[in-house]
């Protein structure tokens, strides 16, 4: 009996936030203390589950739920290497942004209605993180886009109800591109399961036609293209600033672009393989995008004056770097693109963290209103600092191993371009981010900054919006300075790689 509950853990896992949702949605919107009890017991309760999961796969253990849909499709979850990677890092930042939206979201209307669908999109990663085929990534990855699109409109003006019409434009387009995808695929060569390598069965078919089996490519890429902000399909993010900080933090290091980014890595890796995605002539393509989608973000960066804006141009460019490591191919590229999966999330929802603090305390959401604001929020300001020194790349925060191992990667394929892609987007976001901290630190503060709330103690602001700042800077400060330790993730995307890449 116990054997068997065991089994069952991801659908334990994935059903601990769907239900936290019913229960959040049964809730009236007055109900906080409750509310906050079930969120933050739910995110507690899944990041045990997952923990649970990561143990027993280490114990050797095989995790693999699944039934059959209709004949020849079956809902599939597993738990490989690298949906325990996914997935961790989404149990974990689940449960800090949650301790920060509660905070965050205070006094807001419609907090039933936000929690409740937060709790869906967790779930909705979640089921992306551990699907074991296509079926059952398109599955939850259709279901994340209609979870996140209520957060995204939250506000409910006229500006986040845009944001919500383009980002539903693009995102259902996408997965419309994907759907096309999965059904042709399947239509080829049947039902495959994620496999390290790619599947046999597609290798096979590909050699036989390659035409076909390229536009199927194509086709799968371009629908997870959208939600990895890939250009030229990456003009969503921005636009979907206008929503509160919890849901930007979510979506630029947890849940949207992190599911596109992960498709890419699915798809080519265990679907086709990157063998036969480089003999179709498609690796090099999707470097090339990667590249320009790298540079594009960082120099649209360098030209917005507000806050969230330019920390989303700066996702645009930065999650584009999973893609290009696992185009330009071989263990040490894959190794880096793997690692700052979980490098960039950690670093990219500190400066989010930060920015919602800057606004929520001192009605600050333009760079030039950030002049000497160190001295006023001394914490939030250092944690802002490690997360933009990191998508620097100054050692030894998270983000140098991640570009060290991704520069390594190209040298060993003797992809130089690549070497002076990296280099350029360093400086790019040196250019960007030191002036940033050049204001924080050592220009003089104003007289009052343009929405300062009344200090009713010597705090800086709300705990419970300064502690996930602090905690998830220290995080990324960490996986940098600790990464050979035996549990980083740099050695879990290692542990990974293994398996794509056999000696």
């Amino acid at each position: 009996m116990i054997a068997a509950l065991q089994d069952l853990l991801p659908l334990w896992a994935l059903l601990a936030s769907l239900g936290t949702a019913v229960i959040i949605f049964a809730l009236r919107d007055e109900r906080r203390r409750q509310r906050t009890f079930w969120n933050l017991f739910g995110a507690g309760v899944k990041l045990v589950l997952v923990a649970l999961l990561v143990y027993g796969f280490l114990q050797g253990r095989s995790y693999q739920v699944a039934w059959e849909v209709v004949p020849g499709v079956t809902f599939h979850l597993a738990a490989d290497p690298l949906a325990l990677l996914f997935a961790m890092l989404s149990a974990v930042l689940w449960l800090i942004t949650t301790v920060y939206a509660v905070a965050y979201l205070e006094n807001s209307a419609q907090r039933a209605r936000f929690f409740g669908f937060f709790s869906l999109c967790v779930a909705a990663t979640f089921g992306i993180a551990l699907a074991g085929n296509l079926f059952t990534f398109l599955l939850f990855y259709e279901a994340l886009t209609l979870a996140t699109y209520p957060l995204v409109v939250h506000r409910g003006h006229p500006a986040a109800l845009a944001a919500g019409r383009t980002y539903l434009a693009y995102t259902l387009g996408g997965g419309m591109a994907l759907l096309a995808g999965t059904v042709a695929l399947y239509a080829a060569v049947g039902e495959q399961p994620f496999s390290p390598g790619g599947s046999a069965a597609v290798a096979e078919w590909a050699a036989a036609a390659p035409g076909a089996a390229t536009v199927v490519l194509a086709l799968l890429l371009g629908g997870v293209a959208v939600k990895a902000a890939l250009f030229p399909l990456q003009a969503w993010l921005p636009i979907a600033m206008v929503a509160p900080a919890p849901v930007s933090a979510l979506l630029h290091a947890v849940a949207v672009v992190k599911a596109g980014a992960f498709g890419v890595v699915r798809i080519v890796q265990d679907v086709y393989g990157h063998a036969v995605a480089a003999d179709l002539s498609v690796t090099p393509v999707l470097a090339a995008l990667a590249a320009v989608t790298i540079l594009y973000g960082s120099l649209r960066a360098l030209a917005q004056v507000d806050i969230k804006r330019r920390l989303a141009f700066s996702t645009v460019s930065q999650v584009s770097f999973i893609t290009l490591g696992v185009a330009m191919g071989g263990p040490l590229g894959l190794i880096g693109g793997l690692v700052h999966l979980v490098h960039q999330g950690l670093m990219k929802i500190t400066l989010f963290f930060c920015a919602g603090n800057y606004a929520e305390t001192l009605g600050i959401h333009r760079i030039e209103s950030l002049n000497g604001v160190g001295r006023r929020m001394p914490l939030t300001s250092v944690a802002f600092t490690i997360g933009a020194l990191g998508m620097i790349g100054f050692p030894p925060i998270a983000g140098f191993i991640s570009k060290w191992h991704l520069g390594l990667g190209a040298l060993a394929q003797e992809l130089y371009w690549i070497l002076a892609v990296l280099v350029a987007s360093t400086l790019l976001n040196a250019a960007y981010f030191l002036p940033v901290l050049r204001r924080i630190w050592l220009l003089p503060a104003p007289a009052g900054w343009p929405g300062a709330m009344p200090r009713t103690s010597s705090a800086e602001t709300h705990r419970w919006l300064l502690y996930p700042a602090l905690l998830t800077a220290l995080a990324a400060l960490l996986a940098g300075v600790l990464a050979a330790a035996e549990f980083s993730p740099l050695n879990w995307a290692q542990r990974i790689v293994e398996q794509e890449y056999p000696l």
